[in-house]
């Protein structure tokens, strides 16, 4: 007797495919986000810290990081969706080829979604 059958792997919904960056927009090899946090400069606000690396890639790539001093599982989803969300909306403030990563402080919980917008748009035009 099997308990177990298969399920297909499902699409996201098309409400969350807007959300999301496209795949062309995200680090996702761990040894591209770790050089990154290491080598990257920094630049900071008081809700997250940019860690920024210049690349020859043709667009800018982008992860996110948010642990455990900010909040439990679902205020961390929570903050990394509006972060994201943050990013599409000022794509074009973004100099090409760079690699960011995003690093949320605990400071973030507190604020409003248009608090993060002003503090991206002025943080990343501090890099150059």
């Amino acid at each position: 007797m099997e308990f177990f059958h298969h399920v297909a792997p499902r699409a996201a919904p098309k409400f969350l495919r807007n959300l999301m960056l496209p795949a062309a927009l995200r680090l996702s090899a761990t040894t591209q986000i770790t050089a990154t946090l290491r080598a990257g400069r920094r630049h900071a606000n008081p809700y997250f810290v940019l860690h920024v690396v210049k690349t020859n890639d043709s667009s800018a790539k982008f992860a996110f990081a948010v642990n455990k001093k900010v909040g439990n599982s679902v205020v961390r989803h929570r903050i990394t969706r509006q972060l994201r969300e943050v990013v599409a909306h000022n794509l074009p403030l973004v100099p090409v080829g760079s690699h960011i990563v995003v690093r949320a402080l605990p400071a973030i919980r507190q604020a409003s979604f248009a608090q993060l917008g002003q503090a991206f748009c002025e943080t990343i035009g501090k890099v150059n």
